[in-house]
């Protein structure tokens, strides 16, 4: 199994943009972490960003989270992208 990071960088004003979104956003991330793909989440401080942390065996399922998130379908992401973590310690 292989861990993936999916980040996210956001657009200026996203803390005030996000609240309409962001029921649908967290119910996104909760079924994801129901099915074992989402490990964890969170956003940076101060909110230019966020990284989420998926567990499977090719980065398909951090890509489909992406395209479906309202965040990113709204525009409130303005880039995301997803990396292969080689993890040494777990």
């Amino acid at each position: 199994m292989n861990y993936y990071l999916l980040f996210y960088e956001t657009v200026k004003g996203y803390e005030a943009k996000r609240q309409p979104y962001r029921d649908s956003h967290l119910r996104l991330a909760r079924e994801a972490q129901e099915r074992g793909e989402l490990i964890m989440a969170g956003a940076f401080d101060p909110a230019d960003g966020a990284a989420l942390l998926f567990k499977g065996e090719t980065a398909t399922d951090a890509e489909a989270f992406a395209e479906a998130d309202p965040y990113v379908r709204k525009g409130l992401v303005s880039r995301w992208y997803v990396k292969k973590w080689s993890v040494v310690v777990e």
